[in-house]
């Protein structure tokens, strides 16, 4: 008999955790040996732009509602709260009827995750929660208690770092025994040897530092453009290109505007192929508050381009193992991305190496394998 694995994870905005959901619910399909029918829980429209890839990984796109995703307000923190209240409201009926008729065995939630625990908890539906935790959840006397309350009664709690599941039993408000690391399915191999080698259009010839990411508060890109325009007073034969878009694209620009460095740092848009830049890139610079891991140092490493991080929580000190596999400057600290730039020696052989190893753990099949362990406790 078939077992079924759906997938919760609405979005608003294409953040690193699609990437990851996708990749995982492809791993399932792809490599398992078990009969698996696996499914992509569609909750307002935010996975019609991936149907085609959806559909040609034998993966069964469910939907749930309408399709709302275009009228939801998506920028700012108010006006995404407002997104994600709204998300609760439309699907609370619409997803109890959902698990009573498909009956999944297991229910992979990554984001949004609020409904799922609340009807898991009110409803005991005959399914098995596994609950994928992406950084040290914010806590005040209710969420403490709702946490408490509705994780008892789910399977399995996963964590993307070592160092997010240390911070979560430190805190002693969900049940140890359920709480385990699952490297997120970040990697696809396959993916990569096909694009890494497109060549790319530069705005001139001189060599280049790479930074990706959304362009939120959390990617920190304002203080990377500042410490960049104390570096560049000191330093000619380097560009700095940022590839990404977001909420402060805007502002971004006109930061640079106002520092007069509009020849010397570059905003590209989001781009499929991040791989092709970062062949061709001198640095991989991480200016992030927080992370976890941090998706864009773990595909930097697999092409061998040296890394610069925050020594932000929860992941990047994780990942470039306390500066063995990479370099690390104090987050957010003035002056400490630009005194780590001056000191920055591109001869950092065995750190790229033993990052490209530590990569190898992200891809989708290694995800597969552990992932496999934990719904089933076998590799399938």
């Amino acid at each position: 008999m078939k077992k079924k694995i759906l997938y919760w994870s609405p979005f608003l905005s294409n953040v690193g955790t699609v990437k990851s959901t996708l990749n995982s619910a492809t791993a399932l399909s792809k490599y398992s040996k078990a009969d698996l029918d696996v499914g992509l829980i569609n909750v307002c429209g935010e996975w019609d732009k991936f149907k085609d890839e959806i559909d040609n990984s034998n993966i069964s796109l469910i939907k749930l509602n309408f399709s709302y995703i275009n009228y939801l307000p998506k920028k700012g923190y108010f006006q995404s709260r407002f997104s994600y209240i709204l998300i609760f409201l439309l699907s609370f009926f619409p997803f109890i009827k959902l698990l009573y008729k498909h009956k999944p065995d297991f229910l992979i939630i990554h984001l949004i995750t609020s409904l799922p625990l609340f009807i898991n908890y009110l409803f005991n539906p005959k399914v098995k929660l596994i609950l994928r935790i992406s950084g040290l959840p914010k806590l005040n006397i209710v969420r403490k208690l709702f946490w408490k309350i509705t994780t008892n009664k789910i399977f399995k709690i996963t964590c993307p770092s070592i160092e997010l599941l240390n911070d979560i039993k430190k805190k002693n408000f969900l049940n140890e025994s359920k709480i385990l690391f699952l490297p997120d399915a970040i990697i696809n191999v396959k993916k990569f040897v096909n694009l890494k080698n497109i060549k790319i259009e530069k705005p001139n010839n001189r060599d280049f530092f790479l930074s990706v990411g959304r362009m939120t508060k959390q990617k920190n890109f304002k203080y990377l453009i500042n410490e960049m325009s104390e570096f560049f007073k000191k330093n000619k034969n380097f560009d700095l290109y940022i590839v990404g878009d977001g909420e402060e694209k805007k502002d971004l620009q006109n930061l640079i505007d106002r520092r007069k460095l509009n020849n010397r740092i570059f905003l590209i848009n989001h781009t499929s192929n991040v791989y092709s830049y970062m062949k061709n890139s001198s640095l991989l610079i991480l200016s992030s508050l927080w992370e976890d891991p941090g998706f864009v140092i773990i595909e930097a490493a697999l092409c061998n381009l040296s890394i610069l991080s925050s020594n932000c929580s929860n992941g990047p000190k994780e990942f470039l193992l306390n500066g063995d596999a990479g370099n690390l400057f104090e987050s957010n600290k003035e002056g400490a991305l630009c005194e780590a730039l001056e000191k920055y020696d591109n001869n950092d052989f065995i750190k790229r190496v033993k990052a490209k190893k530590n990569s190898l753990k992200y891809t989708k099949f290694r995800h597969f394998k552990k992932l496999s362990f934990v719904l089933f406790n076998n590799s399938l």
